[in-house]
């Protein structure tokens, strides 16, 4: 039903754009996955080996310093 102030039906159009993100803003710290941030360790999945993460090296491109094996991100 037209509400006689031409802007149409009431609830339609185009609203205040409210609830339409995602993601949360959770940011780029925590968890297993790239950009986990600079802290934390990197783990050999072979044999345990924990190394300290560095700064700007992904885990997966360090190798582990008793077996070899590519790191993963604790």
């Amino acid at each position: 039903m037209p509400r006689g102030d031409g802007t149409g039906p009431y609830g339609q159009g185009p609203g205040t754009g409210r609830g339409l993100g995602r993601g949360g803003g959770r940011g780029r710290m925590g968890g297993n996955r790239p950009g986990a941030g600079p802290t934390g360790n990197c783990v050999c999945p072979s044999c345990g080996t924990k190394v300290p993460h560095q700064a700007s090296v992904p885990c997966y491109n360090m190798n582990c310093p008793k077996c070899g094996a590519r790191l993963i991100r604790e």
